[in-house]
This record gives structure tokens, C-alpha cells and sequence, in this order.
């Protein structure tokens, strides 16, 4: 039986996170770029920048909430291919919806930590222009229930309308916690708020792998920011958008995440394979945690899974100096915060998915790489970041910031 061994992060980067328009596809920066051209152009250079070659890589892991039409990778293999690595790296397609790329992670850590694997790859890409247009929606059987959900009286218990609608697991979460939707309102214009901070201040810059891709009428443009974020955002402004999922409901464009493209990418390497490579890790991955929770109400996800995370290794959520929260919908945010006694100002601090955007099973990888880079800017020790998950799940992974 071989021993638990450390892991460490190597390597992080992604791109910029486009605004997805399904119904106005010319008007997303990257319409014209396919999600797996995306992680096919990240991939070769995270390695480059890491000081790690194609051929050490052991296992690659690609995560997406969508694994149909372009998103299909051929059990992640596809990738692979097309960045042109070796053909001898495995690989694996991810899917934990919107936590599929920090589930990459969870697969690879256990990997590594078992001592099987001494360096892995992690993707995430999603295209919510090109895989969730009306093309999609129109092709039958693309994304559709299992009819029993829908005709079997043992399975009407379940309310599919909201289980498979994120915005309406929202709206009733809402109903069942005392938050007010100016509670919302308000930590929505934070996130754009401090998402247009840091991006001013360069933040975001070592972390974004600049992508050239052409336009609309031709033109090439070089995406380097995250599209989605709000110049001067304000609580009237917020407060006064309208509901996005129901006339009389709470959840607007203001309170919740965008539609987004964007693809990430992580390095995971033993810690004695980074030590003998000369190389300096940007984080620790101490623990995980994944919990399954009411899909009618999936937002509540994080708060078991980092329970989880958190009892595995002895912490309480007092010991984390900063959090990752992803803001699928402020609500989720808030709910944890208040549920795990989270001070509001250790979480998101350089924005939140709200602003920064939210590209579904790319997101992991962001979350966890952005608070690895949080950890060494404050100088702090402890990050957590965490995601609910459609279908009612929530990942959690804690981080420990490495000291040279």
C-alpha cells in the first residue's frame, strides 16, 4: 500500500471569459473559436510556463457541463489531439456540471496522492454561445429528461421544471431563506465592483492567456479581459433590472452569474517530483470534500461539501483566510456565509462569477487557481473554494499557500 503523498499546484492559467449570446452568437468575442480550440491553444502553454514537458504528463482530465455536440471530447482525448501533445497521455472526460473541472482536480489529487500518477493535467471548457443556442435546444434528445421523470407517478415527487432549471432552484431557495433581494442586489454590485478593481490593477493579467480571434466583420481581437464585468456598477442600477426567470421572481442579471465561453487549465505534480524539478509550487491541496443535497434547491451545495473538506483534516471555517465561493447566483454566496459563519470580506475578493463570469465546468479550475494566487498576493495560508453543482451537488477544495 503505498503512502499519501503531498500535491501540489505547478501551474494555472486560462483564458478570458467571453460574454455568451446563444440567441446573438456574433456578438460573443469567441463565436468563432470552439471551446476545445480554446483549451487546445491554453494547454501547450500552461506546460511552457510551468517548466513542465508534454511527455511527464501522466494523465490529463477535462472537465465541461455539457459533453455533447462540439463539447464531446472522445473520453478527453480530442484535446489532447489537438494541442498536439503526445499521444501517449491518457485521458478522462469530467462531468460534475459546474463543478466538473474541480472534480479534474479531486481525480487527479487522489491520483497523485496514491502515488500512481506524478504529474496531471487539468482542463475545463464551456461554450455557451456555440452549445447552447437554439441549435442545441431544437435537436431532439440533446438535453432532455428520462420520460419517467416527467410520466411516472414514483418519480412526480420531483418537481423537474425547477430541478433542471438553475435559475428556478434560485427563486425557491430564496423562499425558503430570510435574505432580501437587496441582500442580493448589493453583493452583486460588490463582485463588479471589486472584479473592475482588480482588473484595473492588473490582477487577472498573469493568469489570462491573451487569445487573438476574429470578429464578426472579419477583424481579429486579442481577448485579454473578462468580458462580462460591469464598468461602474451601481445598487440602483442592479436593483432595478428585471426578473430573468419568472414575472414575479427575484433572480436578475445584476444578482447572478452570465452566460460565458472560456476554458481553464491547472498542473498538479507531486511534491517531491516539484522539489527535485527545481520548480516553486503556488499552493498545497490539503483537502476535498463533494456532498449531494435536494436538486430542487442545488444552491446549497457548498455548505456540505466544505463541512466535508473542512472535517477531513481537523479545520473549521475560522481557519480559512479566504474563500472562493462561486456565484452561480449571489444567494448561493450569501447562503454559505451565513450557514458556515464566513466573514463576507475573506470571500471574492477580487469579484465573484457574477462579474467575473461563470463558463460551467471551466469554472473549477478558475476558482481554485484565483485563490492560489490570492493566498501568495495577501500573504495568507489557508484558501477554500467551493461550487454548487446542477443536479444538487457542491465541491469543496482547501489549499495551502506554500512558503519559500
Amino acid at each position: 500500500m503505498k503512502e499519501m503523498r503531498d500535491v501540489v499546484i505547478v501551474g494555472y492559467l486560462r483564458t478570458a471569459q467571453s460574454r455568451s449570446r446563444p440567441n446573438e452568437p456574433e456578438r460573443d468575442v469567441f463565436y468563432k473559436l470552439r471551446a476545445d480550440d480554446l483549451l487546445a491553444r491554453l494547454l501547450p502553454e500552461v506546460l511552457k510556463r510551468s517548466k513542465v514537458k508534454p511527455e511527464e504528463v501522466d494523465d490529463f482530465l477535462v472537465g465541461a457541463a455539457v459533453g455533447v455536440n462540439e463539447n464531446w471530447t472522445y473520453g478527453g482525448r480530442y484535446p489532447i489531439l489537438l494541442a498536439d501533445l503526445p499521444q501517449t497521455i491518457p485521458a478522462k472526460f469530467v462531468d460534475q456540471q459546474c463543478g466538473s473541472s474541480m472534480a479534474g482536480i479531486h481525480i487527479g489529487f487522489l491520483e497523485i496522492a496514491a502515488g500512481f500518477a506524478d504529474t496531471v493535467l487539468v482542463g475545463g471548457m464551456e461554450h455557451m454561445t456555440r452549445n447552447y443556442g437554439a441549435k442545441l435546444r431544437a435537436k431532439e434528445g440533446a438535453i432532455s429528461p428520462n420520460p419517467r421523470f416527467l410520466n411516472d407517478k414514483a418519480m412526480q415527487h420531483w418537481d423537474y421544471a425547477t430541478l433542471s432549471n438553475m435559475g428556478f432552484t434560485a427563486e425557491k431557495l430564496f423562499t425558503l431563506r430570510d435574505f432580501t433581494k437587496e441582500d442580493m442586489d448589493r453583493w452583486g454590485t460588490r463582485s463588479h465592483n471589486l472584479a473592475e478593481k482588480a482588473q484595473k490593477e492588473g490582477f487577472f493579467k498573469d493568469e489570462i492567456l491573451p487569445i487573438e480571434a476574429e470578429q464578426a466583420d472579419g477583424s481579429m481581437m486579442v481577448v485579454d479581459r473578462d468580458m462580462a464585468v460591469r464598468a461602474g456598477a451601481t445598487y440602483e442600477g442592479m436593483r432595478d433590472l428585471k426578473p430573468a426567470f419568472k414575472e414575479d421572481g427575484v433572480i436578475t442579471a445584476g444578482n447572478s452569474s452570465p452566460l460565458n465561453a472560456a476554458a481553464t487549465s491547472m498542473i498538479l505534480m507531486s511534491k517531491e517530483k516539484a522539489k527535485k524539478k527545481g520548480l516553486k509550487p503556488m499552493a498545497t491541496i490539503r483537502s476535498i470534500g463533494f456532498a449531494g443535497v435536494d436538486p430542487t434547491i442545488m444552491g446549497v451545495g457548498p455548505v456540505p461539501a466544505s463541512k466535508r473538506a473542512l472535517e477531513a483534516i481537523g479545520l473549521k471555517a475560522k481557519d480559512i483566510d479566504y474563500w472562493e465561493i462561486n456565484e452561480a447566483f449571489c444567494l448561493v454566496a450569501l447562503n454559505c456565509i451565513k450557514e458556515l459563519g464566513i466573514d463576507p470580506d475573506r470571500v471574492n475578493v477580487m469579484g465573484g462569477g457574477t462579474a467575473i463570469g461563470h463558463p460551467l465546468g471551466a469554472t473549477g479550475n478558475r476558482l481554485v487557481g484565483t485563490l492560489a494566487r490570492i493566498l501568495q498576493l495577501k500573504g495568507a495560508r489557508y484558501g477554500l473554494a467551493n461550487a454548487c453543482c446542477g443536479g444538487g451537488q457542491g465541491v469543496a477544495t482547501i489549499i495551502e499557500r506554500e512558503k519559500y
